[in-house]
């Protein structure tokens, strides 16, 4: 049974830096990704020293699953990581909790295709951020401006106010401006 060819990704470095102790870019990782993870254990009932250690453990995670499993990153490692720290947190908060915890602690480290698949989605839509961003650019200043401020939580009637125009231009201003943004966006897709 013959399996799809995988196109790993370039941030197999980070796994390659574990696996060998590479000293600088072990420091990257710590730099890039910790503060991220620990902003998330920090909003979802998690303190710094909890955010430290779920991290750590993730790494401890991935380092034996390239050494065991020789695995091969096909998404970006920040998504893959950071889907880790997730479910390890989510397991230790039930734990906590007395509630069951959903996987078998000794299982923790074998990550299944279901991370892949959730990373790689994560990827897509970190793509399609990006693309709405460069489109969104692309834009005139007014177009952004008035997305910009719609997209905020102000009441509409305060934007147009703000912009100097009536609402009845605000409305017909930013469904123009959206038509022009979806516009240019799917042209982009299909290339």
């Amino acid at each position: 049974m013959a399996e799809a060819a995988r196109i790993i990704h370039a941030d197999q470095r980070f796994i390659t830096a574990l696996l060998h102790n590479e000293a600088a870019t072990v420091k990257e990782i710590y730099e890039r990704f910790a503060p991220k993870i620990k902003t998330w254990i920090l909003q979802n009932s998690g303190s710094e020293d909890d955010a430290a250690d779920i991290f750590q453990e993730a790494l401890i995670d991935v380092y034996r699953q390239a050494k065991e499993k020789a695995l091969q990153l096909t998404c970006p490692f920040e998504a893959f990581l950071l889907l880790i720290c997730k479910r390890k947190w989510l397991n230790e908060l039930k734990k906590r909790g007395r509630q069951p915890v959903t996987n078998d602690p000794e299982k923790l480290s074998d990550f299944g295709e279901d991370v892949f698949a959730l990373a790689e989605q994560m990827q897509a839509q970190d793509e399609r951020a990006k693309l709405f961003m460069t489109m969104f650019e692309k834009l005139g200043e007014m177009c952004r401006k008035v997305i910009r401020l719609c997209l905020s939580s102000k009441p509409q009637e305060e934007v147009a106010a703000m912009l100097g125009v009536t609402y009845g231009y605000l409305r017909k201003k930013k469904s123009e401006c959206m038509a022009s943004l979806i516009q240019s966006i799917k042209k982009q897709q299909t290339g």
